[in-house]
């Protein structure tokens, strides 16, 4: 079992840490991976240790997520010093493009949601045949597949991820 004293040399195990910071053991794992964070130490049983400065770390990538950051975002704020002029130089230019990004998706779900509204006045439920779904298959018979990737999205548009 895992030492709930924040004090303990070794530090949190990952289910601690998980709880301490809100984030998930699977995430926490999977930061690790993509290099946001390390874990403090290992036991002798390669059991992972956190340290406070680590679960703190697992919160600011919670709460840059949460604002919808991408990983490399994060990676790049992390890797930035708060007390240099610099640094503070490159934080406002990560946020300057993650707003662009996120004013570019405001501008594409307000098209979405254009269409959608238009799709669905469509039909008004009083027709023998459901207009919506006719609708969705002469659209979806009209995609060109070559035009877009495995998951739906259109060639070339990136996932903000």
């Amino acid at each position: 079992m895992a030492s709930t004293n924040p004090q303990a040399p070794r530090g949190y195990q990952i289910g601690e840490a998980a709880a301490l910071s809100g984030v998930s053991a699977a995430n926490i794992r999977f930061y690790e991976k993509e290099k946001l964070l390390s874990p403090h130490g290992r036991s002798e049983n390669s059991y992972r240790f956190y340290s406070k400065g680590d679960v703190h770390q697992l919160r600011f990538i919670r709460f840059c997520r949460a604002m919808d950051m991408s990983l490399d975002e994060v990676r790049t704020l992390l890797g930035l010093d708060l007390t240099r002029k610099a640094d503070c130089d490159a934080a406002r230019d990560a946020l300057d493009g993650h707003l662009a990004h996120v004013r570019a998706r405001l501008a594409e779900l307000r098209a979405l949601e254009k269409d959608l509204k238009a799709l669905r006045d469509r039909c008004d439920g009083t027709d023998a045949r459901c207009h919506i779904i006719e609708a969705l298959h002469e659209r979806a018979d009209a995609l060109p597949a070559q035009d877009h990737v495995g998951d739906g999205r259109p060639a070339g548009v990136k996932r903000h991820v």
